[in-house]
């Protein structure tokens, strides 16, 4: 059966949410069949479900996913009592259990459900199903004192009930009161008990929920900017410059739709980033003339203003009354509630404690989590040269929500702030420099002119050589300023990597530097060299590679089998091409004995066992090689992209390797979701050194 963990609380109004979003996380990690279990639902579309859906590309059938109604529930009760209730909820578990390695069951919501004793139901649901319990207690705008005692009374009801459980979530205290309530709790309970703060960002609704629940018409704006967390409301009454001075940032402005003023003048300070608005609520139906909409739609691109027909009080009273909601359409939410989930839940305690059973497998989804989680044990900084980029600065705000590494952004910096507001995005702590301008730049041109004066670089052209952003970024590493850089959204790979080779160079224990990527396939990860740097490596490089390669994927959770690739496998090819494979699997294997490395051999029988078994039958690597180092870039760099292409397989990479520090090139294709990826992946290279 399925080992089974069931989130579940003692009251409404407890943001669970974020527990429930954050076990998944976890879950996912560990296993790739997770189901998903609601024993009660109310009608109309299950929020948490459908962005558990869309976020994890669940498969599961959403009509097995809840067990009834509550409103059938509770007829049946009242009918038939609850021991049927509990009897039919466990059958519908089952049949989800049945197909999956792990099953995440949500809990009973207690708003509006009429049901008598709905803790009670829940510990028994729990116990029938087999499942350990998670209990989530609230503590928004309670005292630390009844904080503390209804989270010791939580524990012990579900206790005396008989759950198992695994630990305690307090969420939403007071951030002043946080760190008191986890000290008070340490030692109360015979369970972890984690305590997370009242994030703002998750109970702002969005402008787009915004328009939703008043039935605005949306005047400007696109849906970058309808998804913007509106975090306070201004209201406008005051002239111009009093005004000014109150707006806040991701403030939605609430003015009468005849005060243009108060339009252009809340337009104008976003552009200038002093402060970002969340964008404009006109009221009254009145919409300003086309030429004000054009100057508003100039200055602040993709900024919201929205119109309702309503007045200002009636519309202030219903704005007080919304709460922002986790949902499939607010991705950058789902983002803010994870970094707030693992910044103050310890998670490798907990995984211990659900104990899932382990996949044998490493599926695309695990092996980005452990990106994360690995990235952000041991946090570093990296640089981004392209500060300006759209993708970068969208990529930039999900590592910072998840709190996966520290960045340094480059660009002119009065431009990256424009560009981030106007995207909506929060750039938090990051930090900001323009190359052109910067301080560092006259101590980066005399150490670059120091490390080029063989090459007859002069103080004098290396002044204007280090206000390239990638050479900029390239000697932040160098000097200590950065742990790591990644770029090439916008500039060639010759542009990325050509400072790194000038200014970090290679290690003193290789003679190449390469790269490799993480082929993502449906059930595995597979490790592919060199297929971006080298064009025609020699043997003793090809051997080098493969040796790079085999530390690289053991540095990231792949256990190193290689196949060093030919078009003949073992004795039964000659000829120039496999003399070179041949000859660099024997220096590889003399350089590693440890290491399992087969070759020259095919790509068949290097991955599949049944080739294998009839062309090499006892070796170790045949049928199962991780590792695949191709003979030259022609034949990788097409696999590769063969591969990527007609099995929808995700490509991470190129990752360099070979290098003093980590520096990392990307497809100018790439998309958020990669960057985010390649980041984190050199976070982790920077923690300890390649060995």
């Amino acid at each position: 059966m399925a080992r089974s963990v069931y989130v579940t609380g003692i009251d409404r109004g407890d943001g669970r949410q974020v527990v429930e979003l954050g076990v998944m996380e976890l879950l996912t990690r560990q296993v790739d069949r997770v189901g998903v279990f609601r024993p009660l639902v109310h009608d109309g579309p299950d929020r948490l479900f459908e962005l558990l859906r869309a976020r994890y590309r669940l498969a599961q059938d959403p009509a097995t996913v809840y067990g009834m109604s509550y409103e059938e529930a509770s007829v049946l009760q009242a009918e038939q009592g609850t021991d049927e209730l509990v009897s039919v909820l466990v059958d519908r578990f089952h049949r989800v259990a049945d197909d999956y390695d792990v099953v995440l069951v949500l809990g009973t919501d207690f708003a509006d459900t009429q049901l008598p004793d709905e803790l009670s139901l829940n510990a028994r649901l729990a116990n029938e199903f087999g499942a350990s319990v998670l209990p989530v207690v609230g503590g928004r705008r309670q005292t630390v004192e009844s904080v503390l005692a209804e989270t010791r009374n939580a524990y012990r009801a579900y206790d005396t009930l008989g759950c198992d459980v695994l630990a305690m979530v307090v969420n939403r205290v007071a951030r002043e009161d946080r760190d008191l309530i986890a000290d008070r709790l340490a030692d109360r309970l015979p369970v972890p008990c984690w305590v997370l703060p009242d994030e703002p960002a998750l109970s702002a609704p969005t402008v787009a929920q915004i328009t939703q629940a008043l039935g605005a018409k949306v005047v400007l704006g696109d849906d970058s900017g309808l998804a913007r967390d509106v975090l306070d409301f201004v209201f406008g009454g005051a002239m111009l410059p009093n005004f000014l001075n109150a707006l806040t940032p991701g403030c939605l402005v609430v003015a009468p739709g005849d005060r243009a003023d108060l339009v252009v003048g809340s337009l104008a300070a976003h552009s200038a980033g002093t402060p970002p608005i969340a964008g404009v609520l006109l009221t009254l139906g009145e919409v300003p003339g086309d030429d004000i909409l054009t100057l508003a739609a100039r200055l602040a691109p993709g900024t919201p203003v929205i119109s309702v027909p309503g007045n200002s009080f009636p519309t202030a009273e219903r704005l007080f009354a919304l709460e922002g909601k986790l949902n499939a359409a607010t991705p950058r939410k789902a983002e803010t509630a994870l970094g707030l989930f693992e910044r103050y839940v310890d998670t490798a305690d907990l995984d211990k404690r659900v104990s899932a059973p382990s996949s044998g497998r490493v599926t695309p989804m695990m092996f980005e989590h452990k990106l994360l989680e690995q990235a952000r044990a041991d946090r570093r900084r990296v640089v981004l040269p392209e500060g300006t980029e759209e993708r970068v600065l969208r990529a930039a705000e999900v590592l910072l929500r998840r709190g996966v590494c520290d960045l340094t952004l480059l660009g002119p910096v009065d431009t990256i702030r424009k560009k981030a507001a106007d995207l909506g995005i929060d750039l938090g702590d990051s930090q900001l420099i323009d190359p052109a301008v910067s301080d560092l730049r006259d101590g980066f041109a005399e150490r670059y002119a120091a490390l080029r004066a063989h090459k007859g670089v002069t103080v004098e052209l290396a002044y204007d050589v280090v206000s390239d952003v990638n050479y900029f970024g390239t000697l932040m590493v160098h000097e200590g300023l950065a742990d790591g850089m990644v770029s090439g959204s916008v500039h060639s790979t010759a542009a990325t990597i050509r400072p790194a080779f000038e200014i970090i160079r290679t290690r003193p224990d290789t003679s190449i530097v390469s790269s490799v990527f993480f082929m993502c396939l449906a059930d595995r990860v597979l490790v592919y060299g060199d297929c971006a740097v080298n064009p025609d490596p020699n043997a003793e490089q090809l051997a080098d590679i493969a040796l790079q390669s085999a530390t690289t994927a053991r540095r990231f959770g792949v256990e190193p089998r290689i196949a060093m690739l030919s078009y003949s496998t073992g004795t039964s090819g000659t000829g120039a091409d496999v003399d070179k494979v041949r000859r660099a699997t024997e220096i590889a294997r003399s350089r590693r004995p440890d290491l399992k490395i087969e070759g020259p051999i095919q790509y068949d029988a290097a991955v599949e066992p049944s080739v294998a078994a009839t062309k090499l039958p006892d070796s170790e690597v045949a049928g199962q090689a991780t590792v695949l180092i191709f003979p030259d870039l022609n034949t990788g760099n097409n696999t590769y992209k063969a591969v990527q292409r007609s099995a929808g397989a995700i490509a991470v990479g190129p990752v360099l390797q070979g290098l003093n520090k980590p520096v990392n090139d990307l497809s100018r294709g790439a998309l958020v979701q990669d960057i985010v990826n390649t980041v984190a992946i050199t976070a982790i290279q920077a923690q300890t050194p390649a060995g």
